[in-house]
């Protein structure tokens, strides 16, 4: 649980984060890979969020299904779609995600007052 709200903080607080970083001289962010890595390296944190309440709780499915949607709909955009379309698909992914998070979150507290 406290993954998912540390996910969640995160997904609100990088992006505005990272549209500021060139203003700081650090271009390096507009690299391919370092992009790709750390679309990797979100969906491996995701996956270990939502997949350890799950085990613990043994909840709905959905917050994994909507993580995974997500990410597909993220990489799809990256892949294959390309201008202005882009800018609108790939935040439809991030929201997938969030929701991820706001159900899984809610999932868990639900499991946690019916065993108390």
């Amino acid at each position: 649980m406290t993954a998912s709200v540390l996910c969640a903080v995160h997904c609100a607080v990088v992006p505005i984060i990272i549209t500021s970083l060139p203003l700081l001289g650090l271009g390096f962010l507009s690299n391919p890979w370092f992009e790709w890595g750390m679309i990797t390296f979100a969906l491996a944190i995701g996956v270990c969020a939502i997949g350890i309440t799950y085990i613990r709780r043994r909840h709905s499915l959905l917050p994994m299904f909507l993580l995974i949607g997500g990410f597909v709909i993220i990489i799809a955009g990256h892949l294959f779609i390309t201008s202005w379309r882009e800018a609108i698909i790939v935040p439809i992914g991030g929201l997938l995600i969030a929701a991820a998070h706001f159900f899984n979150y809610k999932y868990s507290k639900i499991s946690y007052c019916h065993q108390a």
